[in-house]
């Protein structure tokens, strides 16, 4: 499966995706947009994405502040990530869509689905998701105390210190670290090679979340959620716990839960197999109704 690098302008930012699969259109029944998470790439999902693109348009963005899209110099609010995914859709011409966001996705994908624009949503999955519970591993939250972000950014850009971010990503992040394929570390490596990255990213992380925990939660919005939703979730993690997702499940009204078992934050990397026989069926369906109503 070829996956083509892209870039578009979306309000006067460069921002670069993936994309795969049949082009989006008329005769296209659902379009898949796919959100990474924090310290994350679109990259994240090449392991699942070639196979949802046997059938669906896919595109992942590199969210701003990531990857190889434009950094914004610390100029993150609440429910900005929400507007964005909006924006990104009408500057790539996809008037609605399948959204699935891990983790910092998730809530983009959230608030845009509980806002004004939430219409332009078919179907939500939200993988290990952020904004679900003020719960969140304590090593994140230290990084919004005054003067310690700043000098973990300055470490990370040393060698050993970009060794010892990688480690400890990687510990966070995976059941089992040592399974993981090499080119998730390879990714990792390069992101850290990037100017001005880490500081884009310290103030995404302090505009989510403060010294107890996540900030900003849209838990006791989910029953207003009119779109189908599964919730995946990698039952070892450790960064948000597993328990935000049975919350969650208990007040989506159109909700379905899948636990990855022996699996971290990253279920599309470390269980690729695992998270896609959990999509697929849950797309299956959501592409089943649309063409019922075409």
């Amino acid at each position: 499966m070829n996956i083509k690098s892209r870039t578009v302008r979306v309000n006067h930012l460069c921002i670069h995706y993936l994309s795969a699969g049949p082009p989006a259109g008329p005769n296209q029944d659902i379009t898949l947009v796919l959100l990474h998470g924090g310290g994350e790439s679109a990259l994240a999902w090449r392991w699942v994405m070639p196979r949802l693109a046997e059938r669906f348009c896919v595109l992942a963005p590199d969210l701003p502040g990531s990857g190889k899209s434009d950094l914004v110099a610390g100029k993150y609010v609440a429910g900005w990530y929400g507007s964005f995914v909006a924006d990104f859709l009408d500057a790539v011409q996809i008037e609605r869509a399948v959204v699935i966001g891990h983790s910092l996705g998730g809530l983009a994908a959230l608030e845009m689905a509980l806002d004004d624009r939430g219409e332009r949503v078919r179907g939500l999955a939200l993988v290990d998701s952020a904004g679900l519970g003020r719960e969140l591993n304590p090593a994140l939250t230290l990084m919004t105390l005054p003067g310690l972000g700043e000098w973990s950014t300055l470490w990370a850009l040393t060698p050993p210190g970009q060794l010892q971010r990688l480690g400890g990503r990687a510990s966070g992040c995976f059941a089992h670290p040592e399974q993981v394929p090499a080119e998730w570390y390879l990714d990792q490596f390069w992101l850290g090679m990037r100017p001005g990255l880490f500081g884009d990213q310290l103030a995404v992380s302090r505009s989510l979340f403060d010294h107890q925990g996540q900030s900003e939660i849209v838990l006791d919005r989910l029953s207003d959620l009119p779109v189908p939703t599964l919730i995946m979730w990698g039952d070892s993690d450790q960064i948000i716990p597993v328990a935000h997702a049975h919350e969650a499940a208990r007040r989506v009204r159109r909700g379905q839960l899948a636990i990855i078992p022996d699996c971290g934050h990253m279920p599309h990397v470390e269980r690729p197999g695992l998270f896609l026989e959990a999509l697929e069926p849950f797309l299956a369906k959501l592409a089943s109704a649309s063409g019922s109503r075409s």
